[in-house]
């Protein structure tokens, strides 16, 4: 079975808004077996929408729609889903009850509805409706030959709940589809070339229904396998003894196995289970380390927190870096880096600490580094182990680098070093 995204917003296609619904959509539909060939990001524009709806249908099984369901005049995708399906809105009592409901929780009072809030509760004749438990605007589910429409709000926590608990529940129980299983191998310190010149026997001996994709990054490279079929423990016992023979020749290369989990993620898994804590102390990065590790639910059990040491002062007087180690190496350096990693390790009493120091760029501090030299320390239970890296530029390139590679010297020295 196949699937097309579609948003809908002019906010998406000049900038204003970064599209992340399809993104989470395409993660979910891939696990229960559909895929996604196509994503497409549209105008808020009748014609538009009517000819993209025209376009797409008969050629996939699902049309997933967010954006334009809102009370505003801009917001026509329900008003255009009606006209595609010869259809008219009519008011539902149920979504009108909700509406009232969640108003008079936000406003605290008994006021009537707005006529735009009432218009929220209509929906087309011929839809299903789809409750919306954190909005206004419900979903609307509509057949048309062999292509179904879900449309959904754009606001992206309305979308992820509309998509969990409703639409992947109505599919599953509605539809068979085939099983696709992915399992993704994450090795380190060997390019892809190298890596696929090693493994080039193996990957010839890989059945059809199983799918080998090098997805390289800087460091490191993950080898994602996909089993597609009907047997779904067929599927798995296949990739297993793929995935035994593999370690078998990368060995130590082979530094965890990814199931579609972000590094943060997976690093959070691992200290939380060896119940292991972790805290940063970072200047270039500006504390998008600490962001990125606390964006993870239950980060709270592993992680203690963040000095952001920015300016030379904050370094000395509050994380307690040397004044004579900053004359001697100067602030952009790997002794600095160092004792950034050991004092906040000390400071906040955790097991790990991160110690960042680098220029980022524009403009270069008082150092000889150049722009992109970006120095990480890790100080752990045992050691301090610091590495010069030269990310390049631009800025953003900069400080994205050295955070995955903060959390990948981190998640490596766990594998290492800690029983």
């Amino acid at each position: 079975m196949t699937a097309t995204i579609v948003t809908i917003g002019d906010e998406i296609l000049i900038g204003q808004v970064l599209d992340t619904n399809s993104r989470y959509i395409a993660q979910a539909f891939d696990k229960i077996g559909i895929d996604v060939h196509e994503m497409i990001s549209i105008s808020d524009d009748r014609r538009h929408i009517l000819d993209t709806f025209s376009r797409l249908q008969d050629t996939t099984d699902f049309v997933l729609i967010t954006g334009g369901l809102g009370p505003t005049k801009d917001d026509i995708t329900k008003k255009t889903l009606a006209e595609y399906f010869d259809d008219t809105l009519v008011s539902d009592a149920a979504v009108l009850l909700h509406v009232e409901d969640l108003f008079h929780k936000f406003t605290g009072t008994r006021q009537p509805l707005l006529q735009t809030n009432i218009d929220q509760a209509l929906i087309p004749s011929k839809a299903v409706v789809l409750h919306n438990e954190f909005g206004t605007a419900p979903g609307i589910w509509l057949q048309k030959n062999n292509t179904t429409f879900i449309s959904m709000p754009g606001v992206p926590y309305e979308m992820k709940g509309l998509i969990d608990n409703v639409v992947i529940p109505k599919i599953v129980s509605d539809y068979e589809r085939p099983y696709i299983i992915h399992k993704t191998v994450m090795t380190y310190g060997i390019g892809e070339s190298l890596l696929a010149d090693q493994i080039s026997d193996w990957e010839e001996s890989l059945p059809d229904f199983i799918k080998l994709a090098y997805l390289p990054s800087p460091g490191r490279v993950r080898l994602r396998l996909s089993a597609r079929g009907s047997d779904k423990t067929q599927l798995e016992s296949a990739l297993s003894a793929k995935i035994e023979e593999l370690t078998a020749i990368l060995g130590s290369a082979i530094t965890g196995f990814d199931e579609g989990e972000t590094i943060e993620a997976v690093v959070g898994r691992q200290l939380a289970q060896k119940n292991l804590t972790i805290s940063t102390a970072e200047s270039c990065t500006g504390g998008k380390i600490a962001q990125i590790i606390t964006s993870v639910p239950g980060s709270s059990r592993y992680f203690k927190g963040s000095i952001v040491s920015y300016a030379k002062e904050v370094k000395v007087e509050t994380l307690g870096v040397s004044e004579q180690t900053i004359s001697m190496h100067s602030v952009v350096s790997a002794e600095v880096a160092s004792e950034m990693a050991q004092n906040v390790r000390r400071l906040l009493k955790t097991d790990f600490g991160i110690g960042v120091t680098g220029n980022a760029g524009p403009a270069s501090d008082d150092t000889t580094e150049g722009i992109g030299v970006v120095f990480i320390a890790l100080a752990t239970p045992s050691e301090t182990v610091v590495a010069r890296f030269d990310f390049g530029q631009p800025r953003e390139k900069v400080i994205d680098r050295a955070v995955n590679k903060s959390l990948e010297m981190l998640q490596k020295e766990i594998l290492k070093n800690v029983e």
